[in-house]
């Protein structure tokens, strides 16, 4: 007997799906409400939950991947009764195990159950993986947590796997992990940079040559393909790589065999392979400048990274990670961090990603290398000021709040140069008032999102969005 819970604020929705599945042998209980919903399944284990998308306190979709890190990790099947032309995409994206719409009939509740249930089992009755060893990712937000699933389950098989994201955020350290963690871990973990490859020596470069096969070609020389026998070939930077060369290397991936340039026989080659790309590879293939036959037999496993402005949660741990390392590479002690400094860094939208994080906080760690605590001061010049420009757009919020003038709180407008707007005013002071509400609480509960989240009324995607807002700090 599977125990299922039902989120929906509808009661003709929950006592009908409640009667289906208790007809079928399972247990089941209701929720109205996305904060009882969690409760519940924080105080005992449940298989299966129904999870509906238009909720009081918040939207099922946003909570699903929350949810399924929750005790028992159970699979949810989404419910709406609006159904949207992404909804279906974002719930699968989500870790989502399928997506309804309503009005429900009994096949669509069954046949989702059924499935979910079955699959539960079958992974329930294999052996318990390993550790996944992460090699150098650091983070623990719900963004992270869901790319960390998706490693879990490519390193079991032999899938191919695209990573996409922005420039700067882990893609290499993210197929470094995938490698590690694999059957593959004791062979060659090759890299080849599409984007640096010289166009006349691509081919050379990835398939090999043979003495002669080129003026310069002096001695015969494996290409990168070959050296990933056995191991994992990186293809970073895909869709940088030449239309005639793709149609080559879509071959080598179906046969696993390749011809040097200057060979006539052909070699083998034994590889997993690992792509990834800060470009729209779908988009390219409809501009016809990325083939679409290579590009389905890249994304077996499809994992789309996070910018690091969607996971600033993560900030204060990859600072902190990045310090030790720098200073155990300069043999001095761990310094300190000024909370300040932190509250800077969340405040900046990182276009670089972390890539650029790392480089403002080795910029900090230079300029307070003599000093035991790093502050703000110490951060590179332009993320203060973009940081101080932020505080300056708070200050009339603050003002009014105050009770100081309106005028001299707020920027003149060219019309009334001394009167804003009430609504403004008001806008100022419910903002300010928000602010600082959250900011009492993150401080009494000393930082526990769930604890803050729960005294709030919000669901932790509602929350995570006013911090942001407000450039709030954990």
């Amino acid at each position: 007997m599977a125990k299922i819970l039902i989120v929906d604020d509808d009661h003709m929705v929950c006592e009908s799906v409640t009667a289906l599945v208790s007809s079928h042998g399972h247990h089941a209980a209701c929720a109205g409400r996305l904060r009882q919903a969690i409760e519940l399944l924080r105080s005992e284990p449940y298989d299966l939950v129904f999870l509906d998308v238009n909720l009081p306190d918040g939207s099922g979709l946003d909570e699903v991947a929350a949810i399924r890190r929750l005790p028992g990790s159970p699979e949810v099947v989404i419910v709406t009764g609006v159904e949207k032309p992404d909804g279906a995409e974002l719930a699968i994206r989500s870790g989502a195990w399928d997506y309804v719409a309503k009005p429900l009939s009994v096949q669509q509740i069954l046949l989702p159950l059924e499935r979910a249930l079955q699959h539960r089992e079958e992974k329930i009755a294999r052996a318990k993986p390993k550790a996944l060893h992460r090699t150098g990712i650091v983070g623990s937000s719900p963004a992270l947590a869901v790319c960390l699933d998706l490693v879990a389950m490519a390193v079991g098989g032999e899938v191919n796997v695209l990573l996409s994201g922005e420039t700067g955020t882990g893609k290499e350290l993210f197929a470094k992990a995938i490698h590690e963690n694999s059957a593959r871990s004791g062979a060659n973990f090759v890299v080849v940079d599409c984007a640096a490859l010289p166009p006349t020596l691509v081919e050379s470069v990835l398939f090999g040559h043979e003495k002669g096969a080129f003026t310069g070609a002096d001695q015969p020389r494996a290409g990168l393909i070959a050296q990933a026998h056995r191991g994992t070939l990186f293809l970073d930077e895909v869709g940088e790589l030449p239309l005639a060369i793709q149609k080559a290397f879509l071959r080598v991936l179906q046969e696993r065999r390749f011809r040097p340039v200057g060979n006539t026989r052909e070699h083998e080659s034994d590889f997993r392979l690992i792509a990834a790309s800060n470009r729209n590879l779908e988009q390219l293939a409809a501009d016809g400048r990325f083939r679409e036959d290579l590009l389905y037999r890249l994304r077996g496993v499809s994992i789309d990274l996070p910018p690091l402005r969607e996971r600033r949660e993560d900030i204060p741990e990859l600072v902190v990670s990045r310090l030790v390392t720098l200073c155990k590479a300069q043999g001095l002690a761990m310094k300190g961090i000024c909370p300040g400094l932190i509250e800077v860094l969340q405040q900046h939208d990182w276009p670089g990603n972390i890539r650029e994080l790392f480089a403002a906080v080795d910029s900090a760690f230079a300029a307070g290398r003599n000093e035991a605590t790093l502050f703000a001061v110490h951060l590179p010049a332009d993320i203060r000021v973009a940081a101080r420009r932020t505080e300056d757009g708070q200050r009339p919020m603050e003002a009014c709040l105050r009770g100081e003038s309106p005028a001299a709180a707020l920027p003149p407008s060219p019309a009334l140069p001394d009167r804003p707007g009430l609504k403004q005013i008001r806008e100022a002071a419910l903002a300010l008032a928000e602010r600082d509400y959250l900011s009492g609480l993150l401080r009494d509960s000393g930082g526990d999102i769930r604890k803050v989240a729960e005294t709030a009324e919000l669901s932790r995607s509602q929350l995570y969005r006013l911090l942001q807002k407000y450039r709030l700090a954990r």
